[in-house]
């Protein structure tokens, strides 16, 4: 019974983390790079942790092992979450240095 009270708190705690990282990621405007850089790596390791807490509340009795923790919900939005905010890391990195995205319309 317990179980199924704390699934639902687990997933929101796992979807909370997602938006703290998401908001260091791209939301901080950085005055210290490399506080900034600490600041990630340990909010990384947070939610790393609540994910595989929350994967490992959430696989049933009969199943088991790391496999079939890896195939749980929380697991999941993390391997998304973290993929896809690394490739929009690295795609905004590369539009800031190598693409003009605004035309200076004083020289017209």
């Amino acid at each position: 019974m317990i179980v199924e009270i704390l699934k639902p708190l687990a997933l929101i705690l796992c979807l909370v983390s997602l938006c703290a990282v998401f908001q260091v990621v791209f939301l901080t405007a950085g005055l210290d790079p490399e506080q900034n850089g600490w600041d990630l790596l340990m909010l990384l390791c947070l939610w790393t942790g609540i994910s595989v807490s929350s994967g490992m509340l959430f696989l049933s009795a009969e199943q088991g092992g790391t496999a079939g923790c890896m195939r749980t919900l929380p697991m999941q939005i993390f391997f998304w979450g973290a993929g896809t905010m690394l490739l929009m890391f690295f795609a905004a990195q590369y539009l800031e240095t190598h693409w003009i995205l605004f035309r200076d319309f004083r020289r017209i």
